[in-house]
């Protein structure tokens, strides 16, 4: 089992930047990949990032360039998400993701979400 608890949410203005953070607990060791995925009201859960044990990156086309994801430190169980020249239409909840090998497997954990929003 792994858990995951996020923080770094809030308000910011466009144009702002906000960094969000994401640590993982309990069979760390199973983790491929740690990601953001964020869902704004009436549309469905998007992938935001995803940064990968050994140490590969994928971004949305919407935030490449603006947002970056990275290991906090090198026991890679807490990823950040920087996130820079927001814009409105960056307001969703911010879900943290975990990919994990269980043996034969594969299993996704979820934390429980962080608001962000991006008004003036």
């Amino acid at each position: 089992q792994v858990q995951l608890v996020e923080s770094g949410g809030g308000l910011v203005r466009p144009g702002g930047s906000l960094t969000l953070s994401c640590t993982a607990s309990g069979t760390v060791s199973t983790i491929n990949a740690l990601g953001w995925y964020r869902q704004a009201p009436g549309k469905k859960r998007e992938i935001v990032a995803v940064l990968t044990s050994g140490g590969s990156t994928y971004y949305s086309d919407s935030v490449k360039g603006r947002f970056t994801i990275s290991y906090r430190d090198n026991a890679k169980t807490t990823v950040l998400l920087q996130m820079s020249n927001m814009n409105p239409e960056d307001t969703a909840v911010y879900y943290c993701n975990a990919d994990s090998q269980e043996g034969l497997t594969l299993r996704d954990y979820w934390g429980q979400g962080t608001q962000v929003t991006v008004s003036s």
